[in-house]
């Protein structure tokens, strides 16, 4: 493939999501950070997560979509859209410097991981790899698929699954670790439409995807490479799936439907479905509480895990439109 050219150049705007991060005990009564995406305020939230106060916020590019966090938490990177790749210094609160993927790439979620930064660039249907160490790309993947949006990788970080939204289909790409030209792309199809919000089962064994074109779920067995169930949970606009940390539930989120819908990821069957409008998902590490953004109602709730229960609920402020989120800590 014909690779594009990328530019590092500095900004002074950023895209951005939510963390959680570490910063010094003296700015909160908690240590942690909560980072919330104001995708309609193009803004960066600094929340304390305990009390739900905002601290601070940080002026991004205009719609940002999702966040990853180096693993020391002091550096987050934030793909939008439509201004490319922040990479933002969380406790000065400014952009350092925005990767320029080139014009038309739309680059979409980014995934941090062994010290390199994964993301996928929707224009140009590819996934690439970003060296924060060195402030260079040190590889890309094109995936041959239509509009690749999200991405998960294994824990040994050797293998990566892209949902691939007009192309209906997960790619399985292996050999990320050795690097071209040793990796293999497989497309998998999917029975769904549009599959978007992705994730891996805790053990490896299962890719889940949110259909979000018929409010499915269509589950990959890893070891087969086959889809070996789906669902129909008349969703409307099923845009994100998260399992919790120990793997027993998944949480998928449905805006338009205005629900939450919880599914025990053993039986699948559904659980519950709580009545919230969720944008995005973020697991507590404790995997006791979720975090949910609310977009509509410019606002962020805290669902309690064992009762599913709305337990508090924080205001990000009149016309903020709060998107995605992800923890991380400082070391």
């Amino acid at each position: 493939m014909r690779y594009p050219v990328i530019l590092i150049r500095s900004a002074v705007t950023l895209g951005a999501c939510a963390l959680v991060v570490n910063l010094a005990a003296a700015q909160s009564v908690s240590p942690a950070r909560l980072l919330v995406l104001l995708r309609d305020a193009s803004a960066l939230a600094i929340v304390d997560p305990v009390g739900g106060k905002v601290l601070g916020q940080v002026p991004t590019a205009k719609d940002p979509h999702e966040v990853t966090v180096s693993s020391d938490g002091k550096l987050a990177f934030v793909g939008s859209p439509t201004g490319g790749i922040s990479v933002i210094d969380i406790v000065a609160r400014k952009e350092l410097r925005r990767l320029d993927i080139g014009p038309g790439s739309e680059p979409h979620d980014v995934r941090m991981a062994g010290g390199k930064l994964y993301f996928t660039a929707e224009g140009y249907k590819m996934i690439g790899r970003y060296d924060p160490a060195a402030n260079k790309m040190d590889w890309l993947l094109g995936t041959g698929q239509d509009s690749t949006h999200m991405l998960v990788l294994t824990k040994d970080m050797n293998t990566i699954f892209t949902a691939n939204r007009l192309s209906n289909s997960v790619s399985l790409i292996e050999g990320v670790a050795s690097g071209p030209p040793k990796w293999k792309s497989t497309a998998i199809a999917v029975p769904g439409k549009m599959p978007e919000g992705i994730d891996l089962s805790p053990d490896g064994r299962e890719v889940w995807t949110a259909t979000r074109g018929d409010g499915g779920v269509s589950i990959i067995d890893v070891l087969s490479r086959k889809v070996v169930h789906t669902m129909n949970l008349h969703m409307k606009d099923a845009n994100r799936l998260k399992f919790t940390p120990d793997g027993r539930l998944v949480l998928i989120s449905d805006p338009e439907g205005g629900a939450l819908v919880v599914v025990d990821a053993a039986t699948r069957k559904e659980v519950r479905r709580v009545k919230l409008a969720p944008e995005a998902i973020l697991m507590s590490p404790d995997g006791a509480r979720a975090y949910v953004g609310l977009r509509r109602d410019h606002s962020v709730a805290v669902v309690d895990l064992k009762t599913f229960e709305v337990t508090s609920r924080f205001s990000t402020g009149p016309g903020s439109g709060p998107g995605c989120m992800a923890w991380a800590e400082t070391r």
